[in-house]
């Protein structure tokens, strides 16, 4: 059986995986939606658009299934806490994800314009509010979140809805809005063509720069406007997770520890900043390829600088910064980790090498002559 500690690691890591994973997989399948009522001007064009993401939404999907699986396995107290946290906001990110599908398959069962138009707004909604919740829901971890626990260390959450609409997690999920937007764009000019393709280039030009600003207005933010935490004292290794036995402060530019301490990191960041820009200038030279590639390393970046900031931190406390939960003591059993670590190491390139393939199968533009003539690459 694997160390105890380096078990904690790995699935820390495994999480990452996921969660990157999955932003990257259905971060552009959520743009489109959000972009559907922009870019798509008639009725054919948002058809095209639906199109691009329809054979891929529902397996992209499954990322952030096994993700949350994941957290609930490894990580049980995180998933308690955060969802006792973030009900309401969580309750929303669930209630659009709904719409999508229900979008995808309603809108084309009557002709009458004003129909569709209402469906595509509910595609809209069901692209654009997941995206602004995650960032949100980053925002306020990096701030902290107001929860007790009770002797039988039962998490409750003292904060209310709207608090976590404060300025600092509406520019993170503003953030992440116009990230996972540059990701859908350059999908939409990877699959599409004629006008779509280049609306969405233009598109994607301004949405590159909205990235790199926002994301430097937040990383400033950050470094001198919020305190960070540091754990003064804990107990680590073989040790059982319990949340109460360390000792946490919180610090002026405490965020900022891990980099001074490991100056590696800062590629995270680095590549957060110059990636959009790389983006929304290979787009603009025609390669959608290589543009692709510098939104995927976008969302690598821009989350992992989250990570490596917070680290080991998987959910500070702002009303008691001791009580905060990390990945040394909010973890499941060393026998649990283990046997999940060999299920993951089966399952994760199991789901990898299907979607993989899946993208292999599908490749190809959506033109409106498949759309018109009911092509096997236009379902919808």
């Amino acid at each position: 059986m694997l160390d105890y500690e380096i078990l904690r690691l790995i699935w820390w890591v495994l999480i990452g995986v996921l969660l990157i994973a999955f932003a990257i997989a259905d971060g552009f399948d959520l743009g489109v939606g959000a972009l559907l009522t922009l870019v798509g001007k008639n009725d054919k064009e948002r058809r095209i658009m639906i199109n691009t993401v329809g054979p891929h939404w529902d397996g992209n999907q499954v990322w952030f299934i096994t993700a949350g699986g994941a957290i609930f396995a490894a990580f049980p107290l995180i998933y308690a806490t955060a969802f006792s946290g973030f009900y309401m906001a969580l309750g929303l990110v669930l209630i659009a994800l709904w719409m999508r599908p229900l979008g995808f398959d309603y809108r084309s069962k009557l002709s009458d314009p004003r129909w569709r138009t209402a469906w595509d707004w509910a595609i809209f909604a069901s692209g654009f509010v997941p995206c602004l919740v995650f960032g949100v829901a980053f925002g306020n971890l990096l701030l902290g979140v107001p929860y007790t626990f009770d002797d039988y260390i039962k998490a409750t959450y003292t904060g209310g809805f709207f608090a976590l609409l404060n300025p600092f997690a509406i520019l993170t999920g503003l953030v992440s809005v116009a990230m996972l937007l540059l990701h859908a764009s350059v999908w939409l000019q990877l699959k599409t063509d004629d006008i779509i393709r280049k609306r969405a280039t233009d598109l994607a030009f301004i949405l590159g720069l909205a990235t790199f600003v926002l994301f430097g207005l937040a990383g400033i933010w950050v470094s001198f406007g919020i305190d960070g935490y540091s754990i003064i004292s804990t107990v680590v290794g073989d040790a059982p997770s319990n949340p109460l036995l360390k000792e946490v402060a919180t610090t002026n530019k405490g965020w900022l520890a891990n980099y001074a301490m490991y100056p590696w990191m800062i590629i995270a960041p680095v590549i957060g900043l110059a990636a959009p820009v790389a983006a929304a200038l290979l787009g603009k030279v025609g390669r959608s390829g290589w543009a692709f590639v510098m939104t995927s390393l976008t969302i690598a970046g821009i989350i992992l600088t989250a990570g490596f900031a917070m680290f080991p931190f998987l959910m500070p406390n702002s009303l008691n910064p001791s009580f905060s939960l990390t990945i040394w003591d909010a973890s499941s059993s060393q026998l649990t980790l283990n046997i999940m670590f060999y299920v993951a190491a089966i399952f994760v390139p199991t789901i990898l090498g299907y979607t993989s393939w899946s993208f292999w199968v599908m490749r190809g533009r959506i033109t409106h002559k498949d759309v018109e003539d009911g092509s096997s690459h236009a379902i919808y």
